[in-house]
């Protein structure tokens, strides 16, 4: 940790591509490198609403391919070093700097995970590591720019070919027979978005979409409804327990018989929970079905998120709405 490797693999390679005069492609190949510091300028575009309308969809993708970078960054320096750190005073650092960088005529910027990789394996834990990378590239790139211009791209691609070695998390591989299908099908289908789109942002958006779906379908299957009749078989309980949403609404309404013959009908949720809409529809449908055949209701148990999402938008315990829909 003296020496990095890193450093003696770029000295080294650009040492030996100067001495044998190789014809290969350098830094300098690449664009011509600044030969001054950044100075401060106010864009010079009208402050105005067709302005924001241009630039807010690609201020919009970067901004959330930025901030997914560094918590992804973040949560990788975490796990190599042990310690914890605020992500929402990253986001805000983040924000600030890259306001700072265009008023000085930078390009918008994130947390990079090979050189934060390459810092914390090369002995860096504190600020003052992060600080020295930007101030040194900063002086280089300015007044060495001669000798950056040399290094051949061959050594970077060296370097970051080891950094993706080395945080290529193996043992995803290894442990695809013992992980769940869903697991293995959102990890699998998220590397190859990002891998062929080379867009951070699609490939995290088709893995939470696909893992919402995952979780979703898996909740859903969660939920009983038990029930048992009394003595005189004139009244049914029916009994409740799991998560009622869309992807278990329809689960829910099949588990009652409606041609039941009972005079009444009572549905303890006490261990339910309604979700949204659809859960509440499936309840209306439910209550409204039994009294159409000439059975009375009663709901018990509904704790008070579940009661504040039903009396809100639930019609079965509205008498009007009810009239209504039973053709009264």
């Amino acid at each position: 940790k003296v020496i990095p490797s890193p450093l003696v693999c770029i000295l080294s390679m650009t040492a030996v591509a100067m001495v044998l005069g190789l014809d290969i492609r350098t830094v300098g190949d690449m664009g011509e490198l600044p030969d001054t510091l950044p100075i401060f300028l106010w864009p010079d575009v009208p402050l105005n609403l067709e302005t924001l309308a241009i630039i807010f969809p690609y201020a919009a993708a970067l901004a959330v391919v930025g901030l997914l970078e560094s918590m992804m960054t973040a949560t990788i320096v975490d796990d190599l070093t042990d310690t914890t750190s605020d992500k929402n005073r990253e986001c805000k650092g983040q924000g600030v700097a890259n306001i700072a960088s265009g008023l000085l005529g930078g390009m918008a910027g994130c947390a990079m995970i090979g050189q934060s990789v390459i810092n914390v394996k090369s002995g860096g834990r504190g600020r003052l590591s992060c600080l020295t990378a930007g101030v040194v590239l900063l002086l280089m790139v300015v007044f060495l720019s001669d000798w950056v211009s040399q290094i051949p791209m061959a050594a970077l691609v060296a370097v970051m070919i080891m950094v993706s070695i080395g945080t290529f998390s193996w043992d995803s591989l290894r442990n695809l027979k013992q992980f769940p299908l869903s697991t293995n099908i959102v990890m699998l289908a998220t590397v190859v978005v990002v891998v062929f789109t080379h867009n951070l942002a699609y490939g995290v958006l088709v893995g939470v979409l696909l893992a919402a779906m995952f979780f979703a379908n898996k909740i859903g299957h969660f939920m009983y409804i038990s029930s048992e009749t009394d003595n005189d078989s004139t009244q049914r309980h029916y009994k409740v327990v799991g998560q009622v949403f869309f992807s278990s609404a329809d689960k829910f309404v099949a588990a009652f018989d409606f041609k039941d013959a009972v005079d009444k009908v009572s549905i303890d949720l006490s261990r339910a929970h309604f979700w949204d809409i659809t859960a509440v529809a499936a309840l209306d449908k439910v209550v409204l079905k039994f009294r159409r055949e000439g059975t009375d209701v009663e709901v018990l148990g509904l704790n008070e998120a579940s009661a504040t999402i039903v009396d809100r938008f639930g019609v079965h315990d509205k008498p009007e709405t009810v009239d209504q829909l039973m053709g009264h």
